[in-house]
């Protein structure tokens, strides 16, 4: 599972942090940069089976293409994503270099919010490093 994009310390840091906000809902969580990935979480009750690299293009793609195409919206700056599935939720945050989503049973909008938050934190971190 580790490829070394993180430290042991980075990716334990971006597990507590999910966590802390989300709780026993958190399915899964997936650090990744426009060539590579490491998913650093999956719970025990999980089978180890999603195409990632599929997952981390499209997520790639996904936030380059919103960006653009909100920029100078009355809405404001990008935050993050949400996507709904039958099985739970995806929620990404990313920064000009690198991103994390993170899969998640359900959530209130306010633990979105937090998650979110705190990712982003945690991405700012990492480009001052």
């Amino acid at each position: 599972m580790p490829t070394g994009l993180l430290t042991d310390e980075a990716a334990e840091r971006i597990v507590t942090t999910c966590r802390t906000a989300i709780g026993d809902s958190l399915r899964s969580v997936t650090y990744f940069t426009r060539d590579d990935f490491e998913q650093v979480y999956l719970r025990e009750d999980l089978e180890r089976d999603a195409d990632l690299s599929t997952f981390i293009g499209h997520e790639w793609r996904g936030f380059k293409t919103a960006q653009t195409a909100y920029d100078n919206s009355e809405l404001g700056d990008y935050n993050y994503t949400i996507r709904v599935f039958d099985n739970g939720f995806l929620v990404r945050v990313t920064s000009d270099s690198d991103g994390i989503f993170v899969t998640t049973d359900g959530l209130t909008v306010k633990d979105f919010e937090e998650v979110a938050t705190a990712i982003n934190v945690f991405l700012n971190d990492r480009e001052i490093e």
